[in-house]
């Protein structure tokens, strides 16, 4: 008996980390699985036929592969702006000291604690205040906004683990400002500006609330599941979703045996 208590005790924080990862991934084996069955009706979500069509055409589905490439160019532009913007604010509070850097850093997080309904309904009323036609690039403005603040706090907590000393060991190696910032600073935050990055890509991409407000008659991917759902969502929806899936999981492989490798 106390050998089987040894042993549930030893494996009790594993059963429970297996336990909830099962239930995080359980969705997502349920759309995998629905990839490959035609339902019984419209309307419902079942395992009724199973078939390969959906992977041969997965862009069968009118207006579908055309909103994923608009989210998909919305979340790269929205991504390149926010990690610019982002990365050099972040450099500025952690690297330097100005009058009210304080209120800076925490107006930072005031996009992040925002509701996006506030948000959303606030840029909308900025932009008919000023006129602006809502579509692409509106959507594109809104993403920024709250893009740049998770910039700034992941690449942030990149810096504050660097030896705030490097730019002066640079110098002694005989190396001016922006070679020490291209050769030594910029490397070392590298990984976590590239963690900032495809969060924000994530953050655009997955964003539904904030771009319906600025869209206009701009259709983005997590719109046209909306609008597709109150009349049946197409099944080619579930390949979709797989195959982003997958692609984010052999990027966190790769990003994983790199890593190891190193």
């Amino acid at each position: 008996m106390t050998r089987l208590g040894r042993w549930i005790a030893d494996h009790l924080v594993l059963g429970l980390g297996l336990l909830v990862l099962a239930y995080l991934l359980l969705p997502i084996a349920v759309i995998v699985a629905l990839s490959f069955y035609r339902p019984t009706s419209r309307l419902s979500y079942d395992f009724g036929t199973f078939t390969l069509d959906y992977w041969k055409n997965p862009c069968g589905a009118p207006g579908m592969c055309a909103s994923l490439v608009r989210s998909v160019q919305i979340g790269f532009a929205a991504t390149v702006l926010a990690t610019v913007l982002g990365t050099l604010m972040a450099f500025a509070l952690t690297r330097y000291r100005f009058r009210g850097r304080s209120a800076t850093g925490a107006l930072v997080f005031l996009p992040m604690a925002t509701p996006e309904v506030v948000m959303g309904s606030s840029l909308l009323a900025l932009f008919a205040a000023a006129r602006v036609p809502l579509g692409f690039w509106t959507v594109v403005i809104a993403h920024v906004m709250f893009c740049v603040s998770f910039v700034v706090v992941t690449v942030r907590a990149r810096l504050a683990t660097l030896d705030p000393r490097l730019p002066e060991a640079a110098a002694d190696l005989y190396a001016g400002p922006w070679a020490a910032f291209r050769r030594v600073i910029l490397p070392l935050a590298l990984p976590g500006i590239v963690a900032a990055a495809l969060l924000a890509f994530s953050l655009s991409f997955d964003d539904f609330i904030v771009t319906n407000f600025t869209a206009g008659t701009t259709t983005t991917f997590p719109m046209y599941i909306w609008g597709a759902a109150q009349r049946g969502i197409p099944p080619q929806v579930n390949v979709i979703a797989t195959v982003l899936f997958g692609v984010s999981l052999l990027a966190v492989l790769a990003a994983t045996v790199r890593r190891q490798h190193r």
